[in-house]
């Protein structure tokens, strides 16, 4: 099934696609899986690493910059096509049946960049905005702290004014990508006697500069993905203040308003792959007759053909010109539920050899403990599945807010 879009669209998809398979290098193609997913325990991070070092990455990235193909939904003043939701839709689709990358920025692209645009200043914009699509700043997250995670007003990292400088102390964690980062947006209390919400700031910082100390989190899977980050005494222009100080909830709120979305039709596509391969798995295992097995494989393969009407729900809204709601929650609750589901499902396949892990330096796993261990992740970051519930409860279905305890 595919949505008829309408002919402009239908020329753009066909002008793509033509585009693509006329410009891209053919030695991208199955260099990496560039849609797998995000769960992968921390793999993908590294094989992301050794791709972006083969030259044709290179080559492709300086092909789609000069098409301004980088940050593609940025307004041209800005760098990028002014590309809408439906047209980015096709670009994402286009370029994974191609198996090739859309070249991102990660957060600069996602969320800071969309920050600066709405909050920052003529000189800001002109700053950070090149940079970001260059790929010369690469941004990493300072929002959550220790015992601050879903409170984000609860923030206590302190940022002091001093003459034209504010100067941050304090501890943020959970931070993804930390090492492969050049700058952090951050929250911090610029004005501690203010309300919880009122005396926040949104800093940019150098995050190789001095005062920067950040180390791993072992996950389960062996991986360190995650972070932990101590700024003592941090310094930071007050130009890189975006919005102005004790501003920065605003600005955050327009952050975590671009952090969900983009790729509704795609998203599924790396699970999809997945399941195949777990289908093979089952097979060579010579498990494909057994009755629970197959139930459980129909199950999986159900799951994923939902997101995959879900995404296209999601991109006829879009096309319809209605903003999206809960949705994004709905979504978000969905794939993490069902990938923890699915590397149990994985682990029951393998049997035995599912409890040994493979010979190897360090914390080797195989493929399927990895997404048996790294996917309960999925249901804790970007939100848990609680407060998922909470969202689809209270906005999507009208139901009443849990009273308090005394």
């Amino acid at each position: 099934m595919e949505l008829d879009l309408g002919p402009e669209i239908a020329q753009f998809r066909a002008e793509l696609r033509a585009w693509i398979a006329a410009e891209a290098p053919d030695a991208l193609a199955g260099l990496i899986d560039w849609n797998m997913p995000m769960t992968a325990g921390g793999r993908r991070g590294d094989r992301l690493a050794q791709a972006q070092a083969h030259p044709a990455y290179a080559e492709w990235e300086a092909t789609l910059a000069a098409r301004r193909l980088i940050c593609p939904q940025w307004p041209e003043e800005f760098g990028g096509q002014g590309m809408d939701a439906v047209r980015v839709a096709v670009l994402n689709e286009e370029f994974d049946r191609a198996g090739v990358p859309r070249v991102l920025r990660g957060m600069g692209e996602a969320l800071v960049g969309p920050s600066v645009i709405v909050h920052g200043t003529p000189e800001q914009r002109a700053y950070f905005l090149p940079r970001i699509i260059s790929g010369e700043d690469v941004y990493c997250q300072g929002f959550s702290e220790p015992g601050h995670g879903s409170d984000l007003a609860g923030v206590e990292t302190r940022g002091v004014v001093e003459g034209d400088e504010v100067v941050i102390t304090g501890q943020k964690v959970w931070t993804s990508g930390a090492s492969r980062a050049s700058r952090m947006f951050l929250l911090c209390r610029t004005d501690p006697a203010a309300p919880k919400h009122a005396g926040l700031s949104y800093v940019l910082i150098d995050f190789t500069g001095p005062g920067v100390q950040y180390r791993p989190i072992r996950q389960m899977s062996g991986a360190a993905e995650f972070y932990e980050d101590f700024l003592d005494g941090v310094r930071a222009p007050l130009f890189n203040v975006i919005g102005g100080l004790n501003n920065g909830w605003k600005v955050a709120m327009t952050t975590l308003g671009h952090e969900r979305g983009g790729r509704a039709t795609v998203a599924h596509l790396a699970f999809e792959r997945e399941f195949w391969k777990l289908a093979e798995t089952a097979r060579k295992r010579g498990k494909t007759a057994d009755p629970l097995v197959r139930q459980q494989l129909a199950w999986a393969y159900t799951q994923v053909e939902l997101m995959r009407y879900s995404g296209l729900r999601t991109l006829a809204q879009v096309a319809a010109g209605r903003p999206p709601g809960p949705e994004a929650s709905v979504a978000k609750l969905f794939w993490s539920e069902y990938h923890k589901r699915l590397g149990e499902i994985a682990m029951s396949i393998e049997g035995p050899d599912g409890l040994l892990r493979p010979d190897g330096d360090g914390y080797p796993v195989s493929s399927w403990q990895s997404v048996f261990l790294s996917s309960r992740a999925g249901t804790i970051y970007s939100g848990t599945s609680e407060i998922q519930r909470n969202i689809i409860a209270e906005r999507a279905l009208g139901l009443p807010k849990e009273p308090r305890l005394p």
